[in-house]
């Protein structure tokens, strides 16, 4: 069974190629499970050094502990990368390939560290080894339905930027609003300050940097609070929807020739008449009348 999510080029012609792609691509062999174990613990130890370097006052021994360790790391992860890219007969479709990026991604900030050394971004590029997990676990399957959201969100898009719109618009108001009430003498120089206190305070986040200090600014103050309590609830209600009645129309799905959007009480398929899957709901409530009319035949 293939591991990693990996749909790409094929072993090598050789045995030793054959070998090592079984062992690393492959999960329903020994070898492969502890290879994937290694791994798992590499990618984990890079990930702990990663966090370390983030911290300022580690200096000496430790310090250089800390980067022959790194080193290791990125020393084993060069050695997996070019076995891997041995091994497969079409390096260069690796290379091209999701996790082929995401192993470079691994191994480049070790070796960026010899030209930028002390550069802080490298912490940040080392942590992206974290994905690799998903890669080694076999999660990457379970990714797709991520894109069941993407589409749900997208075929939401009209409701959510006229969301988004009467958003902005409310900003703007309330932030021209604020200006007016408050002024500069309380902190409000302008009005994209007062948009930007709009947003910390419809959001429901309260920095404190920005307080009015009138009665009507507190006002003000209140009415955008608990608007943004309903702010939040509106884009939640629109995917909420999008996605039951997805799975509605899923359910209502024609099994002759795959026609969705029927009716919710539609029996035969509009398009080439076949007979219908009852929705789950009407499938219970029809079991829970039939169980009902038995009980008053017997």
């Amino acid at each position: 069974m293939l591991k990693h999510g990996h749909t790409g080029p094929e072993a090598g012609p050789r045995p030793w190629q054959q070998r090592a792609y079984t062992i690393i691509f492959l999960s329903d062999t020994p070898a492969g499970r502890g290879f994937d174990v290694a791994l798992i613990g590499t990618i984990l130890l890079g990930v702990v050094l990663a966090v370390l370097d983030s911290f300022d006052g580690i200096v000496g021994p430790l310090e250089q502990g800390l980067q022959g360790l790194e080193w290791l790391v990125t020393g084993l992860f060069t050695l997996e990368y070019g076995w891997r890219l041995a091994c497969v007969r079409r390096p260069s479709r690796y290379v091209l390939s999701f996790w082929g990026l995401v192993d470079l991604a691994a191994l480049l900030p070790g070796y960026l560290a010899l030209l930028f050394p002390g550069a802080i971004f490298l912490s940040a590029i080392r942590i992206l080894r974290i994905l690799r997990i998903f890669q080694v676990l076999n999660l990457a399957g379970y990714l797709g339905a991520e894109w069941h959201l993407v589409s749900t969100l997208w075929h939401s898009r009209q409701r959510i930027l006229v969301f988004l719109l009467s958003l902005s618009t409310l900003i703007c108001l309330m932030g021209t609003l604020i200006f007016v009430i408050e002024g500069p003498e309380h902190g409000f120089t302008s009005i994209p300050t007062g948009m930007y206190w709009a947003v910390i305070t419809v959001t429901t986040v309260g920095y404190g940097d920005l307080v009015p200090h009138s009665v009507l600014g507190k006002l003000l103050a209140c009415l955008v609070m608990l608007v943004g309590y309903a702010i939040i609830a509106v884009p939640s209600g629109l995917v909420t929807a999008k996605v039951v009645g997805q799975q509605l129309n899923d359910q209502r799905r024609c099994g002759g020739c795959g026609h969705q959007g029927h009716a919710a009480d539609a029996r035969f398929c509009r398009r080439c008449g076949s007979a219908l899957p009852l929705p789950q709901g009407r499938r219970a409530s029809d079991r829970a009348a039939s169980h009902s009319a038995d009980q008053e035949t017997h």
